[in-house]
């Protein structure tokens, strides 16, 4: 009966390794929501970053995004919310 109990799984820190035995947030460490794009759910690690670093967003890079292997996905502070990042759009 256990195994039709629905698994809750961490959610994915970017960058970490798929196979990573612990791909989940860290205790004592700050995570923006990904939303969005080809990194939709994934938690950023932005433990340390200021108000400087973080306003203009972070290109990401991203295998999954339009212009494949190399590409990066741009996320940026969602107004009012610096826990989510907006997807912003695709660039080579």
């Amino acid at each position: 009966m256990d195994d039709l109990v629905p698994r809750r799984t961490p959610r994915h820190v970017y960058g970490t390794d798929q196979d990573d035995p612990n791909p989940g947030p860290q205790p004592g460490r700050t995570y923006a929501e990904l939303v969005g794009g080809a990194l939709d759910g994934q938690l950023l690690d932005v433990t340390g970053w200021d108000m400087d670093e973080s306003a203009d967003g972070a290109y990401l890079i991203t295998e999954a995004g339009r212009y494949g292997p190399g590409g990066r996905a741009d996320y940026v502070p969602r107004p009012g919310d610096p826990t989510r990042w907006d997807w912003n759009g695709d660039v080579p």
